[in-house]
């Protein structure tokens, strides 16, 4: 988009090169033990504690998967943290975090998280692992879906699991990471990153976006939004690591667009543009445009793009509506422009995409 053209979201297709929503269907079923309605076993998640980890980052996996249960209430994660050796490791608070087990959790694990710390500085310059959490990671069986939290990118940068793949850290850390690791293609201006089995995410909060994420993909959009209920969090922030960036302060006179922002969700079905848009939050479009990526971290356009698409998943996986009226109901005009974005975005089409994720009495028959 050049920033100042008028552009009806819906009517036509082109690739957003923001932060995007939501998940790959296509990837499932990837790890083992993931499916709800095959009635497999639980999901079981290994959180790796570190010595000087964060108690909130390291809370966080337990905390957000724990919200996770089947329609008659049974959960769908184990949770598990451990140690490297086993040992208790002392916090960044100042008190010991006691494991539930050693090295044999990462082995057994389907997902594998590794919340930050602050007790080595050598991994900032490139340095090596300790001996005992190299040992550790390297049990870890093949396929397995590795996350990091924060700086626990570091972790897994330092054990040569980054190299040549997309991910990110906190936005404040970003020029550091890329000095260490190199070969690591970072992104600071993003939420967290999902490169199919390797996601990371940005900084503290950010972890919970992922691990909702990770929920949504796994089981779908209602479990991610049950969870985050039960969490008292919002199921998908907006923008990326861009709005948090430290710059200077707007004046309290200068307006904001957060007002246009809720009359647009409730207008997403409409052919909305960037001018009416502009006339709406009273700015002119070029102060508009730039209101707008101050706040949110990404274009008026890609944003739309990315609440249309969050919209027309909802009503995939819970409405049995024809693919043409999901298509316009979510802003999209067309089948055939909901079939672009999504395949854009999610590399599956809306009719796979409810095959995935919708209960069996929703999703229609045939192709």
């Amino acid at each position: 988009m050049s920033g100042m053209r008028d552009t009806n979201i819906g009517d036509g297709w082109e690739r957003q090169d923001g932060p995007r929503p939501s998940c790959a269907p296509e990837r499932v079923e990837e790890a083992p033990g993931r499916s709800v309605r095959g009635g497999r076993r639980r999901h079981r998640i290994a959180v790796l504690a570190l010595p000087g980890v964060p108690p909130f980052e390291l809370g966080i996996p337990s905390r957000v998967f724990g919200s996770v249960a089947d329609a008659e209430g049974r959960p769908l994660y184990d949770v598990t943290v451990c140690t490297a050796d086993g040992a208790p490791v002392l916090s960044d608070a100042g008190f010991s975090v006691q494991p539930a087990a050693g090295s044999e959790a990462l082995a057994a694990a389907d997902t594998v998280i590794v919340p930050p710390t602050h007790a080595m500085p050598e991994l900032g310059r490139g340095g090596p692992l300790p001996p005992a959490v190299t040992a550790a990671i390297a049990g870890i069986r093949p396929g397995t879906r590795l996350v990091s939290i924060c700086t626990g990118s570091y972790v897994l940068a330092a054990a040569g699991l980054l190299d040549g793949r997309p991910a990110t850290t906190h936005w404040n850390l970003a020029p550091e990471f890329r000095r260490a690791y190199p070969r690591v293609k970072v992104d600071e201006d993003v939420l967290f990153v999902d490169d199919g089995d390797v996601l990371t995410s940005a900084g503290v909060a950010a972890g919970v976006d992922l691990c909702l994420h990770m929920i949504r993909r796994d089981h779908g959009a209602a479990a991610a939004n049950r969870a985050a209920r039960m969490c008292v969090v919002p199921p998908w922030r907006d923008g990326g690591q861009a709005q948090y960036i430290d710059r200077p302060v707007p004046e309290p006179t200068v307006a904001s667009t957060t007002a246009t922002r809720a009359w647009a969700l409730e207008h997403l079905g409409e052919p909305l543009t960037l001018t009416q848009l502009a006339e709406h939050a009273r700015m002119s479009l070029r102060s508009f445009t730039r209101r707008f990526r101050d706040e949110v971290g990404m274009t008026p356009v890609q944003w739309l793009t990315a609440q249309r698409l969050e919209l027309a998943k909802q009503l995939l996986e819970t409405t049995d509506l024809p693919i043409d009226l999901v298509a316009h109901r979510a802003g999209f005009g067309s089948a055939n422009s909901l079939r672009a974005h999504m395949r854009t975005a999610f590399g599956v089409s809306p009719a796979a995409y409810r095959r995935t994720f919708s209960p069996h009495d929703l999703a229609p028959a045939g192709p």
